[in-house]
Formats: structure tokens, C-alpha cells, sequence
């Protein structure tokens, strides 16, 4: 663990946070990494944000966007992990308006189609409990999955 001054702290998380989008629980953790504590914390978290290297509205977006995109989570694994962040419920609302409906109905139909047609066995309603089991996992809801795969035969 390296000791910095609150001005080394300054430069190298305005690198960090140029980066890539980074959320307030990242940058206070890094900032401990780096020895900086307090005070000192506080006032270096507040200048990244006035500098605009941070700013978790657009971590939200950033972070649901692409979890979405090429993880293909689902709503509730989504909001889950951003709440472990300790993201803002403003936020947050504010990410899952961002999903495109119709790209996260096509993408749940896709999927469940697909792992559908995987599971092995015979039974139908063992097929669709395991496709359901998997859709769940990945952050779908429930009655989401359920209205998807009442179609399937």
C-alpha cells in the first residue's frame, strides 16, 4: 500500500476515472488504497466530481447498458448490482429508463428460446422450469419469464 498526498491521489484517479466510468464506492476505496482518509477524501471525491471525472448518474447508464448488453442481465441483477455499489435509487430509476424495452423483450424471448432448446429431457414443464430457473439467475423477472414461456411447446 502505497502513502500518496492528497494532490498524487488527485491526479492518478482523475486517470482512473477517465478510464472508464467508475462509481463513489470505487473511487472511496481507492482512495483508502492510497492512504487518503477523511477530510482529505471527501474534498478530493468532491473535485472529481467538479471536474466531471465522476459522476454516478452516467456510472448508472454506463454500467447498466453494458451488463445488459453483453452479459444480457436482466432488470433485477442489474438494479442488484448497483445497489451493492451503493448507487442512488434516483440513479438507478434513472439506468433501468435507459434499457430499450423492446431490445430487453427480444433479448429475454432469444434467450429462453435458446436454453429452451438446450435442456435435454422430454418433459415439457421440466424444460420450461429449468429454462425459467436459468432467465431468474440471470436477473429476469418472474412474471416476465413466466408470460414468455407459457408460448413454448
Amino acid at each position: 500500500m502505497q502513502k500518496l498526498t492528497p494532490q498524487q491521489a488527485f491526479i492518478k484517479l482523475a486517470k482512473y476515472c477517465a478510464y472508464q466510468e467508475r462509481c463513489h464506492d470505487e473511487v472511496r476505496k481507492k482512495l483508502a488504497d492510497y492512504g487518503v482518509w477523511g477530510d482529505d477524501a471527501m474534498e478530493i471525491t468532491a473535485k472529481l466530481i467538479e471536474h466531471n471525472y465522476l459522476n454516478e448518474e452516467r456510472f448508472a447508464i454506463a454500467y447498466a447498458g453494458g451488463k445488459f448488453r453483453t452479459k444480457q442481465w436482466g432488470r433485477v441483477r442489474i438494479i442488484r448490482e448497483l445497489k451493492l455499489r451503493h448507487v442512488s435509487e434516483y440513479c438507478i430509476r434513472k439506468a433501468m429508463r435507459e434499457l430499450d424495452d423492446v431490445a430487453y423483450i427480444q433479448t429475454l424471448h432469444e434467450l429462453a428460446e435458446e436454453k429452451y432448446n438446450s435442456v435435454k429431457g422430454s418433459q415439457d414443464f421440466i424444460r420450461k422450469q429449468k429454462t425459467a430457473r436459468y432467465l431468474i439467475e440471470k436477473g429476469y423477472e418472474n412474471d416476465l419469464v413466466w408470460d414468455t414461456l407459457k408460448n413454448f411447446k
